[in-house]
């Protein structure tokens, strides 16, 4: 069976990290399938079922950890519905479509809850790059705040340096500092405001390395942790026991072959993420309000309730 260009170029961007954070990456897996739908020459409603299931698992298996995949793959493949053919790659197409317009809503509503917490005047410090928390940052600019920025760079793939260009383009004054100094000017910061990639049902938040040890040091200094998370965020399995998964990236990230054969024999490890306890955190903010981290399941559970289904599996294998 093939697969649509599409597909297969938006498996490997997610794979790569060229299309990242959740809100992107689960509007173009939505899009992906929307791709392969409307392309599909699938005589039978079975045949286009299996085959939107194959180019499914293929965006599911790019990035174990990136909650919002396989909740825009579920969002589509629920909504597919019809007797034949046609009817089918229309609920999808529909589905899709949908999909993509409710993420352009989540952000700005988000955006527009976050900024409520923000003070005219206050610096805010930020890790790795998330769309949802600049757009707080971006809806206080709106509101005439003036806001100030504390950017970490971090590595190994400098992510801060996007969020850096991306607040400067907001007209936001930005100071870059090293991973290593956030504990030294966390003194002059007001918030910490970060994104997350997943969201357990205890209420802990899954985002990139080093934002558990910049929330226990936040803690400690008196500094308000505020997440910025649209609701695609929450991962619904957490609620029937499964751990998340942790990625594990190329060394070559951290080392380049060169460097490594210099050093001599080692081990490299590159952990994308980290788990940061709710205890650390002040508030989780989304598109449906701001809830105390451990309140979060209410949310889970309205959502997307008790069970979990896999719609890209097989009915056999489920």
């Amino acid at each position: 069976m093939d697969l649509h260009p599409t597909v297969e170029a938006t498996a490997e961007d997610i794979a790569s990290m060229e299309i990242r954070g959740a809100a992107t990456i689960g509007a173009a897996a939505a899009a992906a399938l929307r791709e392969q739908a409307e392309a599909s020459d699938a005589e039978t409603p079975e045949a286009f079922r299996a085959e939107v299931r194959v180019a499914a698992r293929r965006l599911h298996e790019t990035r174990p950890t990136a909650v919002s995949l396989p909740n825009a793959l579920r969002y589509v493949l629920r909504r597919m519905d019809g007797g034949d053919v046609p009817l089918l790659r229309a609920s999808v197409v529909e589905a899709a479509t949908d999909f993509e317009r409710r993420l352009g809503r989540a952000q700005a509503q988000l955006g527009a809850i976050g900024a409520n917490r923000l003070q005219d005047g206050d610096v805010v410090m930020t890790h790795c790059h998330s769309t949802d928390a600049l757009a707080c940052v971006e809806a206080a600019v709106e509101q005439g705040k003036d806001v100030e920025a504390i950017v970490k760079e971090t590595r190994p793939r400098l992510q801060g340096h996007i969020t850096a260009r991306q607040l400067r383009e907001l007209g936001v004054p930005v100071t870059l500092i090293v991973d290593n100094a956030a504990r030294r000017y966390l003194d002059d910061a007001d918030h910490v405001l970060v994104g997350a990639d997943a969201i357990a049902a205890d209420g802990s938040v899954i985002n990139k390395i080093g934002t558990s040890g910049l929330a226990v040091n936040a803690r400690e200094r008196g500094v308000p942790i505020m997440v910025a998370a649209q609701t695609i965020k929450l991962h619904p399995a957490t609620m029937t026991g499964h751990t998340v998964e942790i990625e594990m990236r190329d060394e070559r990230e951290v080392v380049d072959d060169e460097e490594r054969a210099a050093i001599g024999d080692i081990t490299v490890e590159n952990p994308a993420f980290d788990v940061t306890p709710p205890r650390y955190l002040d508030a989780i903010v989304t598109e449906s309000g701001q809830f105390p981290p451990e309140s979060i399941v209410t949310l889970m559970r309205e959502l997307f309730g008790d069970g979990v289904a896999e719609p890209w599996l097989e009915p056999e294998r489920r």
